[in-house]
């Protein structure tokens, strides 16, 4: 113990002796440094600012640059900062540093690829050269760039309108029911037929005739087996059919919990399709005669009146066994059922005055619009026109050109609602990634993980091929563009056995595997009309639908 206490005397006493010989009293002391987190100040891919977690079209030759309040540790980084495809594959990359090290320069090894989703990361383990870590991970996505290299050879204007109508023909002839002939729903529907869709099936039919896709002869086998079927087998009420048929059975398979009877307006589309191919197929044969004489017999079976629901002044779209009038939809423009009031003005023996039209369906003038989106005026419809499909199906045989009313001149309303939603995708007010002059129309399709009705007031980013394809007779240079780029530049993409998949979606790297009825018909009906006029001519020679437009007051030369 008394050692002990003489050593600590000692020391202190030393300390003493020490201090007292500085000058001024001054200390000198080890200074403690306490690390500062490390921050980062700025993200750039490409030399432009990152100021979201997602950014698009960027070159895959990229250059990303990571800038931090203080130097980083080199010896850090390789393990704390990754680029991935899609999150889980890991980039080769190369790292060089600016500004006295504290920012990093990521280069990938190689060139990244195109149309593909890249997520670079930034762990906690980076550390600056004061040890300071990274106080916060950093997370940004980046989508590259379209590939603008052609995936296909280049063939002249015609012979890709030839491919398009061919291959897209296919979806009616290789994958219609067999036992119905009728056309399916989707390139996935198993049982369920589209009475619409078959419609545009048949026209299609007649298109593959006249360009030499298939015989005469095997069309007539075809159709003897959609009519025989749509006569004999097919459920109907008051003459008209369902929206979806069992391809087997004939049975309805409701649309939805209500829908299970008749839809006028799809029966229409039917009928539509069913009239060109009776003035197409024309012959005395035995074969065309039946063909002629059993579509006439679907043609007058169809009670167009009744659907007036107690003889209202306007037509009704449902009609159900279990709920008679319960969905009670009035079937009211402007929409894409100019053709059902038609073919009811025009039936033999079941057919509707005028006042059905003008106080039903104009809405008393009420369908006009006028107003002007993007400098073009738009004659009927919602605000920027609605869904492109407005100014599609009920033209697909009613020619447009010439055809006018009290109401508007038809060609000016299809032109002008097709280039509004063409001025819209090329402003794109939304950003949406991939719209531009070459990629255009919003109409209704598949979107991701569901189906909308897509258009400039419901614009969701995703683009539709039919769009743009089915507008060919209106907007013959930008559907020309827009045919060129997707089969071009994301032919790898869109492009399938049965032409072009029904939409997608570039900001999600959406690219829809379905094709269906209602979209594919439109492209080959549509190019055809803009090559030939053929469908076009061949309803409006109906002498039919001649006595019942005139009597709605529609003025046309060929009427």
């Amino acid at each position: 113990m008394r050692n002990k206490l003489f050593h600590i005397s000692l020391c202190l006493i030393s300390s003493i002796i020490f201090h007292g010989c500085k000058k001024n009293n001054q200390v000198t002391e080890t200074p403690i440094v306490i690390p500062q987190a490390l921050l980062n100040t700025s993200i750039q891919l490409n030399n432009l600012v990152v100021n979201s977690s997602a950014n698009y079209d960027v070159n895959i030759a990229t250059k990303i640059k990571l800038a931090f309040n203080n130097k980083v540790d080199k010896a850090t980084v390789p393990q704390a900062v990754t680029i991935s495809l899609n999150g889980v594959e890991n980039v080769s990359i190369n790292f060089s540093y600016e500004n006295n090290d504290s920012c990093i320069v990521v280069v990938p090894s190689t060139p990244l690829k195109h149309l593909s989703k890249y997520l670079v990361s930034v762990s906690t383990s980076l550390t600056s050269t004061q040890k300071g870590k990274l106080n916060i991970p950093i997370s940004i996505s980046f989508i590259t760039s379209i590939d603008s290299t052609n995936k296909f050879p280049v063939i002249s204007d015609n012979a890709l309108l030839d491919t398009i109508q061919k291959r897209t023909f296919k979806y009616f002839w290789d994958f219609a029911h067999p036992v119905s002939g009728l056309s399916r729903e989707r390139n996935s529907s198993g049982e369920i037929v589209t009475i619409g869709g078959s419609g545009f099936g048949i026209m299609s039919l007649i298109v593959a005739v006249d360009r030499n896709f298939i015989t005469r002869a095997q069309a007539l086998d075809r159709l003897k087996l959609i009519v025989d079927f749509l006569k004999n087998k097919a459920q109907k009420f008051h003459g008209a059919f369902p929206h979806w048929i069992h391809g087997t059975t004939g049975e309805v398979i409701p649309f939805s919990s209500k829908d299970n009877g008749a839809d006028l307006v799809e029966t229409s589309y039917l009928i539509a399709g069913l009239l060109s191919a009776r003035m197409y197929f024309n012959e005395s044969t035995v074969s065309e005669t039946t063909l002629r004489a059993d579509i006439n017999s679907i043609w007058d079976g169809v009670e167009w009146n009744w659907f007036r629901q107690n003889n209202q002044d306007v037509l009704y779209w449902h009609w159900s066994p279990n709920f008679q009038w319960e969905m009670n939809l009035k079937i009211q423009g402007w929409n894409e059922c100019l053709i059902t009031y038609i073919l009811a003005s025009s039936s033999n023996n079941n057919n509707i005055p005028a006042s059905v039209y003008h106080n039903g369906f104009a809405r008393s003038g009420a369908m006009v619009n006028n107003n002007s989106y993007y400098n073009i005026q738009l004659p009927l419809g919602p605000a920027f026109g609605g869904p492109l499909f407005y100014a599609q199906y009920s033209f697909l045989g009613i020619d447009p050109r010439g055809l006018s009313d009290q109401y508007t001149n038809y060609n000016n309303y299809v032109v002008n609602h097709t280039r509004i939603n063409y001025e819209y995708c090329k402003a794109n007010p939304k950003q949406f990634f991939g719209y531009s002059e070459n990629a255009w129309g919003l109409t209704a399709s598949d979107i991701p993980n569901g189906y909308a009705a897509s258009s400039p007031t419901n614009d969701l980013g995703v683009i539709t091929p039919t769009a743009a394809l089915s507008s060919f007779p209106y907007t013959p240079k930008e559907s020309m563009q827009a045919l060129s780029f997707f089969y071009y530049k994301l032919g790898d993409k869109i492009w399938s056995d049965y032409g072009f998949v029904d939409a997608y979606k570039l900001q999600d790297l959406w690219f829809a595997s379905s094709t269906l009825a209602i979209d594919q018909g439109p492209i080959i009906i549509m190019i055809e009309n803009y090559r030939s006029g053929l469908i076009w001519s061949l309803l409006t020679s109906c002498p039919e639908l001649k006595v019942g437009m005139k009597k709605l007051g529609f003025i046309a030369p060929y009427l």
